[in-house]
């Protein structure tokens, strides 16, 4: 067997081995030593290539980014930020029908802007938003569905970890990366309330949410400013200290931590014990992250070995795809990996084996960037590993709530965000206008 039939037999026994279950980074590391072991004969080289792939992704500055954002969307979670967005978006879409469900969208874009992790949204959504639509008689799929998937718009609105991540392997600006998140996700959020205004209309018995809420008192301006304000200090200083060039990402990600810190502190929304929570919940997620980044980027050096990458863009030449052929192959690729992975490892698996091809057929890696995303988005969705509707599950607090109810209240929102896909897919400038 030659390298490049052990390269591709590796890709074949990587997807039989996480259908298994085992843990992806474990089956990525395994398989990657196991090939070089093969193509070569030297199991030194193996370890070898392991200790440098360790090295590599250790030692890269950029990656402090990712813990940094990750402390800072857990502070913002427990410092109760989005109970006080969700109260202003409730605010002023409390009198329409299906309001409740616009507001969850608005407070979870809000929300993304600050904390860029959908699971983070999806937990703080299903107990805020969740208890008020079930007391207003919204239905009971729709009421979980749109807070599963609204949360993935913290996947997409910067500062989004997932950006983070692709731009670590894309060897692209997270800057860059972050603007061209913003219109697709503003227009994903504006697409999520056209759908949720239409689903009220034709299918009301879905939607539900007959009653309006004529009890809670109207804010007034300054009310709504003082809860908006924190959201607002964040953005600013996160957000315009990256655009304004004041600071590096990896820096804005320290200064909104910190930031996020104060303002828990002065809202005595934290003590010893939540904070401790937020310390441990960070680096359990980073070196999960930390553990994937190594393994992945082990198996695409094996892949490149094997020469695995180089037949695959003269397959693809061979097939005489253009471009758009390209993207709707990498994207029922995403679909379908999404059924069993997470979005980064979807991120850190397949964009490398695609990424050269789509330099070849004159594509742009920061529009490819956000094409990637979105398309492991709608995997957060998808039977039977969609994280964001376990995240749901785990939240809520009704025995009577099913998976099967959340995956099918997802369902419409999953299908809204494959037509946004394929608006950005069929005009990249969407993406790439405010570079």
């Amino acid at each position: 067997m030659g390298p490049v039939e052990i390269g591709i037999a590796s890709i074949i026994l990587i997807v039989v081995l996480i259908y298994c279950g085992l843990y992806v980074p474990i089956a990525l590391g395994t398989v990657a030593v196991l090939g070089v072991w093969l193509m070569r004969d030297r199991l030194d080289l193996a370890i070898n290539l392991l200790t440098i792939a360790v090295g590599d992704a250790v030692a890269d500055y950029n990656f402090a980014t990712i813990p940094l954002f990750m402390m800072m969307g857990l502070l913002v979670s427990k410092v109760g930020i989005g109970r006080d967005v969700y109260d202003v978006a409730n605010d002023a879409f409390r009198r329409i029908r299906g309001g409740l469900g616009m507001a969850t969208v608005a407070a979870n874009a809000l929300f993304a802007s600050v904390t860029g992790s959908s699971i983070a949204s999806a937990s703080v959504f299903t107990r805020v938003s969740m208890p008020e639509m079930r007391r207003l008689d919204y239905g009971k799929r729709f009421s979980v569905g749109v807070v599963a998937g609204s949360s993935v718009l913290g996947m997409l609105i910067p500062p989004s970890v997932m950006m983070i991540i692709y731009a670590f392997v894309a060897e692209q600006s997270v800057g860059h990366m972050f603007l061209a998140g913003i219109i697709p996700g503003v227009l994903l959020a504006a697409c999520f309330c056209l759908g949720i205004v239409l689903m009220a209309h034709f299918t009301p018995g879905f939607v539900g949410g007959a009653r309006t809420d004529d009890t809670a008192p109207q804010l007034s301006l300054l009310q709504n400013s003082r809860k908006l304000m924190p959201v607002i200090i964040l953005v600013v200083a996160v957000l315009g200290g990256i655009y304004g060039g004041v600071v590096t990402a990896t820096e804005a990600g320290a200064l909104g931590a910190l930031l996020a810190l104060i303002m828990g502190l002065v809202r005595r929304a934290l003590n010893w014990r939540s904070l401790w929570e937020v310390f441990v919940e960070t680096g359990y997620v980073s070196a999960t992250l930390l553990l994937l980044i190594i393994a992945a980027n082990l198996y695409s050096r094996m892949l490149g070995i094997a020469g695995v990458p180089t037949l695959f863009g003269e397959w693809l030449a061979g097939m005489k795809f253009g471009l758009n052929e390209l993207i709707a192959v990498y994207v029922v690729v995403l679909i379908i990996a999404g059924t069993v992975l997470d979005t980064a490892s979807i991120i850190l698996i397949a964009a490398p084996l695609f990424m050269p091809a789509v330099l070849a057929f004159g594509g742009d890696l920061v529009w490819f960037g956000v094409v990637t995303v979105i398309g492991a988005e709608i995997g957060l969705l998808t039977p039977p590993l969609g994280l964001s509707v376990f995240t749901v599950k785990s939240a809520v607090d009704d025995p009577s709530i099913t998976l099967y109810d959340i995956f099918a209240g997802a369902f419409p929102f999953a299908v809204i965000m494959l037509l946004v896909l394929i608006a950005v897919i069929a005009f990249p400038g969407m993406s790439l206008a405010l570079i």
